[in-house]
């Protein structure tokens, strides 16, 4: 996995009406986006996006905002979860041909998008 990106991101999946694959977002830079088909090809996509968005922003003048206060955190915890639900989640990465930390940022993610918007 990409790790040259340093502005934080989000990553949500796309529905099938959006063509599908994985959409990443930078907050700190407005209308900075990339996608890809897989998390990997999305991630390599916006380091190019976020290059190209700095790029454009020097060449106008314009500010460059320092990253966001997420940079902060690691990025880190441990989890103890069921070993049922270990191996379930470790089968489902395989499957997908990802890491377990990969997919299991996946779905944590799609899980807080979904409860973001059937909050509102």
């Amino acid at each position: 996995m990409n790790r040259k990106l340093k502005y934080p991101v989000t990553i949500r999946p796309l529905t099938k009406e959006e063509g599908g694959g994985y959409l990443v977002e930078f907050p700190d830079l407005p209308g900075c986006i990339a996608d890809g088909e897989t998390i990997d090809e999305a991630l390599k996509e916006a380091e190019s996006a976020m290059k190209s968005w700095i790029e454009t922003a020097k060449s106008f003048g314009d500010a460059i905002p320092e990253p966001g206060i997420s940079t902060k955190y690691s990025g880190q915890w441990r989890l103890r979860v069921p070993k049922s639900l270990h191996a379930a989640l470790t089968l489902r990465a395989k499957l997908e041909g990802v890491s377990l930390n990969t997919l299991s940022a996946v779905l944590l993610a799609e899980g807080l998008e979904h409860r973001v918007h059937h909050q509102k």
